[in-house]
């Protein structure tokens, strides 16, 4: 299953969002161009844009200014992309090196910041209180996100439904942001924009349970980064939360030291627990329910091309695990 006619259906939109996304990342200081950039141009599917960009047209809405929107999103999420590699020092994202491997830390945070600020310049532009609200919203709800995250890191005791709590306000709150911002431009009614707001709730969780299966099951070439990484970091995701719960007393003893000690010493035991447990199974079934929901959040919109790109969506964003 190929993404390529999602793309197509907002294809002249796409084409402008990213030439207005290299055009507002011009700077007077030359190295934080060349990081934003780097990071921007760095081969990612540009999701919550292209979220957007189907959000505002499902519901008819023919004007200019969802390209400046979809750049807002883009630039939040790509200096989240910044801090995150900073926070977790990983060396790769996307199969390249990070912006924090090629030019150290500091730089990677500061370009992240011009990057917020970039994005609450163009945000003010849009003079839209209700999308103001929502994008600030969402920023400060991704933060703590990331802390929640943080807090938890070689924690084996994490709770599903804490990890849930987690992965919402760390990834998926920027897709429901994404969303919701595209019905409100659009001029929803409260049903359509709140079914709109839900969809990428959903859409974002599927996505992200998607990646903690991938995490044990991809690799390198298909995901840009190793089998094993949130191991390694010490994060306690689905799959394992669901092994220790059904892995024998010393499965769970084993995974819960892993987890604790990170790195990759376990990860060959640790990858047959996972699979024996039935751990990716039930991930997979749980990221499936989230795309069914998100598909249902569909049945508000009017027919159209868009409409069914979205619907599309919701199959690729667990069609991604064979």
């Amino acid at each position: 299953m190929t993404a390529q006619p999602i793309y197509d259906t907002v294809a002249d939109d796409f084409s402008r969002v990213n030439d207005l996304i290299i055009k507002r990342l011009s700077s007077d200081v030359p190295l934080v161009e060349k990081i934003a950039q780097y990071i921007i141009e760095s081969g990612g599917k540009r999701l919550r844009p292209l979220l957007v960009l189907l959000s505002s047209r499902a519901l008819g809405y023919n004007r200019d200014d969802h390209l400046k929107l979809a750049a807002v999103i883009e630039f939040l999420h790509t200096a989240t992309l910044l801090h995150d590699d900073v926070v977790d020092t990983s060396d790769m994202r996307r199969g390249r090196s990070t912006a924090n491997a090629r030019w150290g830390n500091a730089p990677s945070v500061l370009v992240g910041d011009f990057l917020y600020a970039r994005a609450f310049e163009m945000m003010v532009e849009l003079q839209d209180l209700r999308i103001m609200d929502v994008l600030s919203h969402a920023t400060a709800v991704i933060a703590e996100g990331e802390v929640l995250q943080l807090m938890n890191v070689k924690n084996p005791d994490l709770s599903e439904d804490k990890y849930m709590e987690v992965i919402h306000n760390k990834t998926a709150m920027l897709f429901e942001a994404a969303s919701h911002t595209g019905a409100l431009l659009a001029g929803a009614d409260e049903t359509r924009e709140q079914a709109l707001r839900d969809y990428g709730k959903h859409l974002g969780l599927a996505f992200q349970l998607v990646d903690d299966v991938l995490d044990y099951r991809g690799d390198v070439e298909a995901m840009g980064k190793n089998v094993g990484d949130d191991l390694a970091e010490g994060k306690t995701t689905l799959p394992l939360i669901h092994a220790m719960a059904k892995g024998s007393d010393d499965e769970k003893q084993l995974i819960r030291q892993a987890i604790r000690k990170g790195g990759l010493d376990e990860l060959p035991a640790i990858l047959k627990i996972v699979a024996s447990s039935g751990a990716l199974e039930y991930t997979m079934a749980k990221a499936r329910e989230q795309a069914a929901l998100a598909a249902a959040c569909l049945n508000t919109l009017p027919e159209s091309d868009h409409k069914e790109a979205l619907a599309l969506l919701t199959e690729i964003a667990v069609a991604r695990v064979s």
